[in-house]
């Protein structure tokens, strides 16, 4: 349900669909090769590029929160959520017992409710029209010039979407293509690194700064 899903996560799973290596809109940008990073990045080695990459996650889930706890009622989302729940639980407690006259009298509710989750989601949507610029400018303007295109190389491959349309490391067939930015399999893409360190943080930083959504 709506109540359940991490704002933070629909935002950078949406936006690294975007900025996916193969096929995505930053060649525009004039990347060239494909893939979001540098041939001569300013940082160097793979420890300061895994903590620099971290840091900037952290940072961002920090100016996110800080965004959301300022433009949305907690106290009113909260409210709205607990309504929300407990009329999704006796919904379904009278949908398992068969209980028509129950059934009949929550569905008298339902228009109330699908306003008052429609709200919710309005509320949850609003801070990240302010959050989505300034994180699309730092992918192009920054993070390009301080970092090479693969950071890490994972034990194992982390393309667990089927297809190519969303890759979070390198394909052997990838590493065997001169002209890709991959030279060996399982090579983690700086975005990828990004995008996984954002995820593991963002639920802490939104606890921590009350702003969460569960």
């Amino acid at each position: 349900m709506i109540d359940t899903i991490d704002q933070n996560f629909v935002m950078l799973f949406l936006n690294s669909v975007f900025l996916q290596g193969d096929g995505g809109i930053f060649g525009m940008f004039g990347q060239g090769r494909g893939a979001l990073g540098s041939d001569d990045p300013i940082v160097k080695g793979m420890i300061p590029t895994l903590f620099g990459v971290t840091g900037f996650g952290i940072m961002l889930s920090f100016f996110n929160s800080a965004v959301r706890k300022k433009m949305v009622d907690q106290t009113k989302l909260k409210r709205i959520m607990k309504e929300t729940k407990t009329f999704q639980k006796e919904r379904m407690a009278a949908m398992r017992s068969k209980d028509q006259d129950k059934i009949k009298e929550l569905d008298k509710k339902s228009a109330y409710m699908n306003k008052m989750s429609m709200e919710m989601m309005q509320m949850n949507m609003r801070p990240m029209m302010v959050t989505f610029v300034p994180l699309i400018l730092i992918f192009y303007l920054v993070l390009p010039h301080l970092f090479s295109y693969t950071v890490a190389l994972s034990p194992i491959p982390l393309n667990v979407i089927p297809g190519d349309f969303f890759h979070l490391t390198c394909t052997a067939e990838q590493a065997a293509d001169p002209t890709n930015v991959c030279t060996r399999e399982n090579e983690l893409y700086l975005w990828a690194w990004y995008f996984l360190s954002s995820i593991s943080f963002s639920g802490i930083i939104m606890k921590l700064t009350k702003t969460t959504m569960n």
